[in-house]
Order: structure tokens, then sequence, then C-alpha cells
């Protein structure tokens, strides 16, 4: 039960520093790539605050030697860059970049009853479930 409140509350906190510094509103994105422009720079403003807090917190997580509600870190084991994350992060930053969403931003939005969010909702769900019908032969041939 612990655990389940920590990630409910780590959620909550996530959803709403994302209301709170606008990056519900697809427009925020779309205007920040856009600099020749309505150029908004304050998506590079949210970024830099993340970096900075992920930065501290993987420190101090790192230095209590384990996580708090865990055994273990879940660390990745892949170092290595290949086609398909290549690929992936191409697919997921065209995508952001011509509608303005990322999962984060556009589960929180769900709540503000927008219909092109529930689609974009509905299709990323189904990119998901796509993804993970590929054969696994298939995902390693790549």
């Amino acid at each position: 039960m612990g655990a389940l409140l920590v990630h409910l509350a780590a959620g909550l906190l996530f959803g709403g520093g994302l209301a709170v510094s606008g990056m519900v509103d697809p427009a925020k994105v779309t205007n920040f790539l856009d600099v020749a422009g309505k150029w908004d720079p304050t998506l590079a403003f949210v970024m830099g605050a993340a970096v900075a807090v992920t930065f501290v917190g993987y420190r101090l997580a790192f230095a209590r030697g384990r996580p708090l509600i865990a055994d273990r870190f879940e660390l990745p084991t892949q170092a290595s860059i290949d086609g398909r994350l290549v690929g992936g992060a191409a697919v997921f930053g065209v995508g952001w970049g011509l509608i303005g969403f990322c999962p984060g931003p556009a589960l929180t939005s769900l709540g503000l009853g927008s219909g092109g969010t529930w689609v974009f909702a509905i299709a990323m769900v189904a990119g998901m479930i796509a993804a993970r019908c590929v054969p696994a032969s298939a995902k390693r041939a790549r």
C-alpha cells in the first residue's frame, strides 16, 4: 500500500507541475519550436528546471545505496545506441513537434475535456499496443 501512495503522490506532483508550468497546452511546445514566429522560451526553462531536479534527485537516491520502497534499483541494461532507439526517438520527436503533446502532458490534460487530446491519447495507446504486438524476433533483427 505504501508504494501505491508514493506512486500516487509522484503522479499528482508531476501532473500538477505540468499544469502549473502550462505544459498541458500544446501551443507552448509548438510556439517553442516556432523560432521565426511566436517563439515562447518558457519550455526551455521548464526543461532546465526538470534536468536540475532530476540531477539532484538521482544523486540523492544513489547515495542511499537502495530505493526507499524497493529492494534494488531497476536500471536499463542496454547501453548501446541502435536503430530502434534512434527510430523511436525520431518518431517521438516528430510527433511531439507536430502535435505539441508527449504522453505525460497528454494524459494530464485529458481532464480538460478537449476532443483532440482524447484522439491523441487513444492513438498513443493504440501505438503502444501495436508496438507490443511486433514479435520479439523482429525487434531483435532491427
